[in-house]
């Protein structure tokens, strides 16, 4: 039918394609799909006289006309007969709108959108008025609580619009069907290990992969913490993007994050595995969710972030610390600052949380022999109160930190070529009996990184090999000839025995057996 308004005069279908009625058109945009259709409503001011046409009466109502085209020849309706015609129409309203709402399929009068430009256009004409043919050509009654059949593929097609709008705008092209199941799967590599708890680290000596995709120096690198997760490993880099890769087995980027505008100085996993924790140098810190890839809480500091580290018993606060004198310590719940902690230094390098948060240690630039603030600087989490600046009176600057898993201890990266051994308990002295030598630090960012037993500590070099020592007797074990550009990162694996990934200043990535 090409008309929505059938008039009851019409011996058949065909002769309404002879009509050339004046009408409007009404744009219905449906629940299900999106769609503008255009739908011809009967318009009587505008009715030209034809064989078919009727001339409106004023003391008739226009539901009487839609209703009862048929009965016009008589002189007059009972009162009650209009009633019933006009309640009859509104429940067919409803049904036709429930039916176009319910349903992803087009409207009867497509064909007649072709003479839609010959049309006036009426935007806040109801929906009931032209939905649907005239109630008295209908052959069946339509009830207004049954619920029109929806194919089943218009039913999958719906819910996968659905899905895809929560899809995040931050992915790998190609791996959108593996996207959702990045916590859910264990690698094949790493699942025989998880049962046993005893390993030793061991020493890895031969290349197993090459990661290559960032464009910039990679600052960082880390493997999940949790052990069913451990496979995944997370980068970050000074091209402004971080990324999460399959590192134990596949060596597929398995998501590209790019909410910063600076280059991404640290990124970590929160203990649970599922969040990351992101500083950049556009001033903002960020907790990104690892299986949707969306951002949680994005905070600005108002100034540069070198580090961000989460409280190792309330992974809801994080401290950051940066270009500027003092330490933030935010609440991802409230997105606010719940702790400033302010020293006389130019910036902060470093942040490490001693054992049950309590206390935690910064890394400073402040080398100066006449000030009161050396470069580590020990402090009072909950009053913010320092508990020592006299830890470290070398004139070096730490560039990193690490704990001992086990043991009442900590070291720290110099630029001195060397890492210093320190106690985690007050008043945190340092062993000058024990020092970590044969790597060079040079001014570069280089990490250091104890083993899950404690009994292996890595640190990257300046000339571009990793450096494997024995943390108790400060022997080096081996030496790794990794990158020709300076290696940044050593990162060992939890689960896996002699495995560990190594980054460059040159942007690549490689994972070690």
């Amino acid at each position: 039918m090409s008309s929505l308004v059938a008039y009851d005069d019409s011996e058949s279908e065909d002769d309404s394609h002879d009509q050339t009625e004046e009408g409007a058109t009404a744009s219905v945009q449906t629940g299900s799909c999106e769609q503008n259709q255009e739908v011809r409503v009967f318009n009587s001011s505008e009715v030209t006289q034809s064989p078919h046409s009727f001339t409106p009466d004023p003391g008739r109502s226009v539901l009487q006309y839609l209703g009862g085209i048929s009965e016009r020849r008589s002189s007059s309706l009972h009162p009650q007969s209009c009633f019933d015609l006009e309640r009859n129409y509104c429940s067919y309203g409803t049904s036709q709108e429930k039916h176009f709402r319910d349903t992803a399929a087009p409207l009867s009068l497509r064909a007649s959108q072709g003479k839609s430009s010959q049309l006036q256009t009426l935007p806040h004409m109801p929906q009931s008025l032209g939905d649907g043919p005239n109630p008295a050509k209908r052959h069946h009654t339509v009830l207004s609580s049954v619920k029109p059949y929806i194919p089943k593929r218009l039913r999958l097609a719906t819910s996968v619009e659905t899905v895809d709008t929560k899809l995040p705008a931050e992915q790998v092209p190609g791996n959108q069907t593996r996207e959702s199941q990045i916590l859910s799967e264990v690698s094949a590599r790493v699942k025989p290990y998880l049962a046993n708890k005893s390993h030793s680290a061991g020493i890895p000596r031969r290349l197993l992969m090459s990661l290559g995709g960032h464009q910039g120096p990679v600052n960082t690198v880390q493997w999940c913490p949790v052990p069913h997760l451990s496979h995944l490993l997370l980068s970050a880099s000074m091209d402004k993007t971080f990324k999460v890769w399959d590192g134990a087995e596949s060596g597929r980027c398995l998501r590209v994050h790019t909410c910063h505008s600076g280059a991404v100085r640290d990124a970590c996993w929160t203990p649970c595995g599922r969040h990351l924790l992101t500083g950049s140098f556009d001033n903002t810190a960020v907790i990104t969710d690892v299986e949707t890839g969306q951002q949680v809480v994005k905070l600005d500091n108002q100034f540069r972030v070198m580090c961000a580290v989460p409280h190792p018993s309330n992974p809801e606060v994080f401290l950051c610390g940066g270009y500027s004198s003092v330490v933030k310590a935010w609440d991802s719940r409230s997105c606010k600052a719940v702790k400033v902690y302010k020293a006389g230094v130019q910036q902060t390098l470093d942040i490490l949380f001693l054992r049950d948060g309590v206390d935690f240690i910064t890394s400073s630039d402040c080398v100066s022999r006449d000030s009161s603030d050396r470069t580590l600087i020990a402090w009072d989490y909950q009053t913010t109160a320092k508990v020592s600046n006299q830890i470290y009176h070398e004139r070096y600057t730490c560039p990193s930190l690490a704990l001992h898993p086990l043991e009442e201890s900590f070291v720290a990266q110099t630029n001195g070529n060397y890492m210093a051994v320190f106690s985690s308990q007050r008043p945190y002295r340092m062993n000058k009996r024990r020092q970590y030598e044969g790597h060079k630090v040079e001014g570069y960012a280089v990490r250091c990184e104890f083993s899950l037993d404690g009994t292996i500590l890595a640190s990257g070099s300046s000339t571009g090999s990793a450096h494997f020592y024995d943390y108790h007797n400060a022997r080096t074990l081996h030496t790794l000839r990794a990158h020709s550009q300076p290696c940044l990162c050593v990162s060992q694996h939890p689960v896996l025995p002699a495995t560990a990934a190594t980054c460059d200043w040159a942007g690549e990535i490689k994972v070690w057996h």
